[in-house]
């Protein structure tokens, strides 16, 4: 990726002297939205704006007083780990009215608030966005009524508006996650998981309701993380008749063993008629026609309650910052945006591109255009029902290719799945839909235990549909893994692969799978039997594999890294100041001290890809003890494994003890393994369940070209790939491309995209620095029609 140099501009010269910036939160609550509060008031007063909280959302602008405050640093401080809104939330009948939006306005001008910040749902944002349309007019006429003078009209001439998406539901278009959404995830996930545990002592059926009334991402999304029998969405209403289908597959679920069925229901939800399926219907439904004994458990709002989770925190954070940008630079002429994420690209759209989509979803369901509606919602929606019905679908043995079938290749082909390198979260999940689909497109599945090691030990067996039932939510490697590499091998695994005839491999790990990938793809010229297509899928929490900015199991890692941090900086509540030095690991790669650091709110971070010497050491030392002076408690500062090989954890620990002495006092804690553990996050069980089916498809087309007379011979670059998420789309790499981008020395890319939230992270924690804001969101109009995909 060519690096813009030239075009880089800095926002040093965006400057905020003189204006003042408003930030409320209305509509219903979402968790880290007090994160994205954080954010725009830090990031608005270290561009030297004032920034002010309106309190209870539109109501308490409508109503001013002491509703509309000034923020300052320290005001937002210790907010980031609290679910909800500090700043309150309400539903406002009278901001609807022209003498509430009229009120409004009176308020904001008397303290020179022309730029607004909402985070909210898509209503919130529509009243926004009219409040704008008639600002002018409200302008003139509390000038008529001698509320303002003209002076007053003119110096706030131009509302500016920028909204973020804070909706647990994620039901506004344009964006694929909104704030809260992957909290409620987490949530509900929690939840099945422990329903599960019940419900397959007493081989009970669970029908659960989660919220989304008019959009079912949670629901989807939930069934796909969770390995769901059955799930009823407003989007996609099921068939005419399947009320027989779905009891036709609970029983043939419980005939291949399994002891548990689980249901999920979106409040939305509705038959091809229109007509509501509640959760009763369904349970009455599976009563009556099976007989098993069934339960109901409606989640309501314990899917908004909690600490937002580490991705919401960091897209809060990221969101925040950009809608101050977005703020300095909007003129009369731009639009009123909102910011989002698309991939893992910042964005901004015109705030009512997306309403119009958002409302047109609705319009296609109301004239039951179901398949407009779900083209709307957009590709993470459309990926993701892809992807479930993918899953969903077993055919029957009948169904499958027989060995007789007369066809123009063979069809039935043999594929292996191994894991290799340290266990990640999410492994079994990828595991579980590699062979789903796998068997879905025909293949005889094979799983190898124990990486190469029980390679070329001959540890290979077919594995089938029902053997990786409940595999979704089970953390580490369920196949066994090692870091055994193949070179030493060769030989031995050639012959493993002509024994079980294995025509196509498809591998699961961190770095280890990559340096697996590239020794058997050089291997081809001295072993045939490797010439066949091969894809590696990576899996590691340290997110160090080149060729993608995201890979399975970080993400719970992230997790586990927060809470803990959380939970620390918990402890020292009472005591007087104190700051705690915490050790991560990663290697050499600084990703989980970066993003963990910047979702736990740290002071410093120091990692190796940044290298800092005893004078950084020392600045970051007098700036916690001068920010210790003031109303802070507490400071947090993480250090990654492989930093820095003199500047040690203890030395740290040391230096900032001597140095801190009278002002604060320190602890340490080396977190471990405890990063490595754990259920997989909604996040990573579905990243691992998407990619695989994604490989396992792009497997198939490989095998269908390279077969040649009767057997499959793949030789060329790219039949050797690694799948991997790259801003906004999964590629597929050769990996022998990706070589010039490694260093294998310390066995990370040599270009990382969470550099760049480095600095974000230093603003946060009111260190001066120098932002690069050519990354930030351009402007960009929410793309309608998309020509189907040639994939």
């Amino acid at each position: 990726m060519a690096k813009r140099q030239d075009t880089k501009k800095f926002f040093e010269n965006l400057s905020g002297a003189g204006k003042s910036i408003g930030v409320l939160t209305s509509g219903g609550d979402a968790q880290g939205m007090n994160a994205a509060v954080r954010a725009v008031v830090r990031m608005g007063i270290y561009v030297g704006a004032k920034v002010y909280f309106v309190h209870e959302g539109y109501q308490g602008m409508v109503d001013g007083g002491d509703n509309i405050e000034e923020a300052s640093w320290e005001s937002v401080s210790s907010m980031l780990q609290v679910g909800g809104t500090v700043i309150g939330s309400a539903r406002c009948k009278e901001f609807r009215s022209h003498e509430g939006r009229l009120k409004a306005a009176h308020h904001l001008v008397q303290r020179d608030i022309t730029n607004l910040c909402v985070i909210g749902g898509d209503g919130s944002l529509t009243g926004a966005n009219l409040f704008r349309e008639e600002w002018s007019g409200l302008l003139e006429e509390l000038v008529q009524q001698g509320l303002i003078d003209e002076k007053a009209a003119q110096n706030n001439s131009e509302l500016h508006i920028v909204g973020m998406v804070g909706s647990i539901d994620n039901d506004f278009c344009g964006t694929d996650m909104t704030i809260g959404t992957d909290s409620a995830l987490h949530r509900i996930i929690e939840v099945v998981d422990a329903i599960m545990t019940t419900a397959q002592s007493h081989q009970r059926t669970f029908v659960l309701e989660v919220m989304g009334r008019h959009c079912g991402y949670l629901a989807l999304v939930s069934a796909l993380a969770c390995g769901a029998d059955w799930v009823l969405i407003p989007e996609m209403p099921p068939e005419d008749g399947w009320e027989e289908q779905m009891c036709q597959k609970l029983s043939e679920s419980r005939s291949r063993g399994s002891r548990l069925n689980i249901i999920i229901v979106a409040e939305g939800a509705i038959d091809r008629q229109g007509k509501a399926i509640t959760v009763n219907n369904v349970k009455d439904l599976v009563v009556s026609c099976l007989g098993f004994d069934t339960r109901v458990t409606i989640l309501g709002h314990v899917q908004r309650g909690g600490t937002p989770s580490a991705f919401d925190r960091i897209l809060a954070s990221r969101m925040g910052v950009e809608a101050v940008l977005a703020l300095l630079e909007a003129s009369a002429s731009t639009p009123a945006c909102v910011v989002s994420l698309c991939g893992n690209q910042a964005v901004r759209l015109p705030l009512m591109e997306c309403v119009q989509m958002t409302q047109d979803v609705q319009k296609a369901m109301d004239e039951k255009n179901f398949e407009e509606a779900v083209r709307l919602r957009g590709r993470s929606f459309e990926n993701n029902l892809n992807t479930y019905k993918l899953l969903s679908y077993r055919k029957a043995d009948s169904e499958l290719p027989n060995e007789e079938d007369e066809l123009p290749y063979n069809s039935s082909f043999n594929v292996a799945v191994l894991n290799v390198g340290a266990p990640a979260a999410g492994m079994n999940a990828a595991v579980r839909s590699a062979v789903r689909v796998g068997i879905t497109e025909g293949h005889k599945m094979f799983a190898v235990n124990d990486g190469f090691e029980g390679f070329y030990k001959g540890q290979i067996k077919e594995i089938k549909w029902g053997d990786v039932g409940g595999w979704t939510g089970q953390g580490g490697s369920i196949l066994g893994t090692k870091r055994t590499l193949p070179a030493k091998h060769l030989d031995k695994i050639a012959e493993q692969i002509r024994i079980h005839n294995i025509n196509a491999l498809l591998v699961i790990g961190g770095f280890e799978a990559f340096e697996c990938l590239l020794q058997l793809y050089e291997a081809r010229t001295s072993h045939e039997d490797f010439c066949i297509p091969m894809c590696v899928l990576p899996a590691t929490i340290s997110n160090n594999v080149p060729g993608t900015d995201l890979s399975i199991g970080a993400d719970t890692s992230l997790n586990a890294i927060v809470e803990t941090c959380d939970r620390i900086k918990q402890s020292a509540s009472g005591t007087k100041r104190r700051v705690f030095i915490i050790e991560t690991m990663g290697g050499y790669c600084g990703y989980l001290a970066s993003v963990g650091g910047l979702a736990a709110g740290a002071d410093a971070v120091y990692i190796y890809e940044e290298p800092f010497d005893i004078r950084d050491l020392q600045s970051n030392v007098e700036h916690l003890t001068e920010k210790m002076k003031t109303g802070i408690q507490r400071g947090l500062v993480l250090r990654n494994e492989n930093s820095n090989e003199n500047f040690t954890t203890d030395f740290i620990y040391q230096l900032y003890s001597e140095e801190g002495k009278g002002v604060f006092d320190c602890r340490k804690n080396v977190l471990g393994h405890m990063q490595q553990g754990g259920a997989p996050s909604p996040f990573d069980r579905n990243f691992g369940t998407k990619i695989a089916a994604k490989a396992i498809q792009w497997i198939s087309r490989k095998l269908k070209e390279s077969y040649k007379e009767g057997k499959v011979f793949a030789n060329t670059e790219d039949t050797a790939c690694l799948l991997g998420m790259r801003r906004r789309a999964m590629v597929f790499q050769p990996v022998v491309q990706l070589k010039d981008q490694t260093d294998f020395v310390h066995r990370i890319p040599k270009e990382q995209w969470w550099l760049k939230l480095r600095p974000l992270m230093k603003i946060l924690a009111k260190y001066k620095t120098s932002y690069d804001v050519s990354d930030s969101g351009q402007l960009e109009h929410v793309t309608r029609v998309r020509p189907k995909k040639v994939d």
